[in-house]
């Protein structure tokens, strides 16, 4: 059996999408406007990355900074502007001001989805209570990923927290997959790994020019070679 582990690379364009499948990547999460830290791309962007590369994608759903939802309503709207385009995996997590999860608006898009599958993402690190909302959305249907940095601040500061959370795995609320990214480094891979983390998301290591700049396939290639 393999031990080799999941490399999801945050993809902007098309070009990104090719260069991080040369690299090695096993998965894309599609986004645009980084300084708003990513929401729902252009349906017409997803149909260019969907017919550039072969590998699975995950499509934002997000149309404000922040992690309030928003205009629920337009959310689902590109959800399902996206399913009728071919998308088949998204990415989403909602809060309320609280810091509990926007249960409400979390429904509304996954009843959209229909069954797909999806992750939550980074608001579980703005969480009041991360084992509070991790059992709060157990039982939602499609919801395979968690991806976390264990603390707002990211992967540095967090560590602590997923390897606990790792060790959990199983029990109600840690079923799902855990998927590190945010601030992550070749460096952090080591403990991780020992902890039994098997997915790791990257955007600006997969960047080494800045946002700026296109995925750099080699950036990309380095990674998938340390996870192997």
């Amino acid at each position: 059996m393999s031990n080799r582990a999941l490399l999801e690379v945050i993809a902007l364009d098309a070009e990104d999408a090719i260069a991080a499948q040369a690299g090695g990547a096993d998965r894309l999460e599609l986004v645009t406007d980084m300084a708003a830290d990513g929401l729902t791309p252009a349906r017409e962007t997803f149909a260019a990355i969907k017919a550039a590369v072969d590998i699975p994608l995950r499509v934002m759903l997000r149309k404000t900074d922040g992690f309030a939802a928003g205009d629920v309503s337009v959310l689902v709207r590109a959800a399902r502007e996206l399913r009728a385009e071919g998308a088949q995996e998204f990415v989403l997590g909602f809060l309320n001001p609280d810091g509990t999860p926007d249960l409400a608006a979390v429904e509304a898009v996954v009843a959209e989805l229909d069954g797909c599958r999806w992750t939550f993402h980074r608001a579980i690190d703005r969480a009041a209570d991360r084992d509070q909302l991790r059992k709060a959305l157990a039982d939602l249907p499609g919801l395979d990923t968690y991806l976390t940095a264990g603390s707002a601040a990211g992967v540095e500061e967090g560590v602590p927290v997923l390897v606990a959370e790792a060790a959990r795995r199983g029990e109600p609320g840690y079923g799902a997959r855990m998927l590190v990214g945010g601030g992550l480094t070749l460096s952090h891979l080591p403990v991780l790994r020992s902890a039994g983390i098997d997915a790791f998301h990257i955007g600006g290591a997969a960047r080494p020019s800045g946002w700026g700049h296109p995925v750099s396939a080699e950036a990309v290639a380095e990674w998938r070679a340390a996870l192997t």
